[in-house]
């Protein structure tokens, strides 16, 4: 747990991620959309990467990605990005990160 909290910790956007996950995709997808650059940690290509997976599910996330942080804050999964971003509230929280500066 702690080397999540530590990588998530290091960027202003973090996403976890597994190679073949098609939500993961597209989380990144939308996070560059919005102009933010996420810092990406595929599990499924780090040597601590099992680890990782079952500290976020430590976390609450289940599934355990795509799990994103912003401003070193556990945002939660697809769903709950999707419903931030629906709501208008992704953009500001990004902007009060200093992922995207306009």
């Amino acid at each position: 747990m702690d080397r999540v909290r530590d990588l998530a910790s290091k960027k202003a956007a973090v996403i976890f991620t597994k190679s073949s996950c098609c939500m993961c995709h597209s989380i990144k997808q939308l996070f560059y959309e919005l102009g933010a650059s996420p810092a990406v940690h595929e599990l499924d290509n780090d040597s601590y990467g099992r680890e990782m997976e079952w500290a976020l599910r430590g976390m609450g996330c289940n599934p355990s990605v795509p799990a994103v942080f912003i401003g070193g804050k556990f945002i939660g999964s697809s769903k709950d990005v999707i419903s931030l971003h629906v709501d208008g509230s992704l953009k500001q929280m990004l902007m009060d990160a200093k992922a995207i500066w306009f």
